[in-house]
């Protein structure tokens, strides 16, 4: 069970769904946590994949909302380009080395926990994580975490990102 007290029922354990603004605080949490613990991660938004800016781990929101611009492009040009199947479909994750960082991009599934956001019309938001890691992390382990993270939230998502038989996204 959690420590974070907006993360857990009190009575039972169970996460804390009752509100969206309780889902976002809980999510914000497991954010931070999540880029104040991986080693070499120094930023994390949560976009949704239309490209607005829904959570991040205290980033300026000036460049947070243009990282999460800049990287719903990436999701998307990923999620278009046809593979060896001959199909088009979503990234597991992209990862862009710069001489300055590492970023990451990863699907991470489908949430209600933000009914205010522009252009939510049923209710639900397609989401992505996006990371910023200094340029000497360990790209396996940054990605790994995210795994775990992404799976952490997905007691706030709709339709929570799935692996299934061969290793594709759904």
């Amino acid at each position: 069970m959690s420590t974070h007290p907006a993360m857990n029922n009190v009575t039972d354990g169970t996460p804390a769904s009752a509100t969206t603004s309780g889902q976002r605080d809980s999510m914000v949490w497991l954010l931070r946590q999540f880029a104040s613990e991986t080693p070499g991660v120094t930023h994390a938004v949560l976009l949704s994949r239309d490209g607005l800016r829904l959570l991040d781990s205290d980033v300026d929101k000036d460049w947070a909302d243009e990282l999460s611009a800049a990287f719903s492009g990436v999701a998307s040009l990923a999620a278009n380009i046809t593979g060896p199947s001959h199909k088009k479909r979503p990234a597991r994750q992209v990862i862009i080395e710069r001489d300055d960082c590492l970023f990451f991009v990863q699907s991470a599934g489908r949430s209600a926990a933000f009914d205010n956001h522009p252009g939510n019309e049923r209710g639900e938001v397609d989401t992505i994580l996006a990371v910023i890691a200094t340029r000497d992390a360990d790209a396996g382990t940054v990605g790994f975490e995210m795994g775990r993270l992404v799976a952490k939230f997905a007691p706030y998502m709709l339709i929570p990102v799935r692996v299934g038989t061969g290793g594709e996204v759904r």
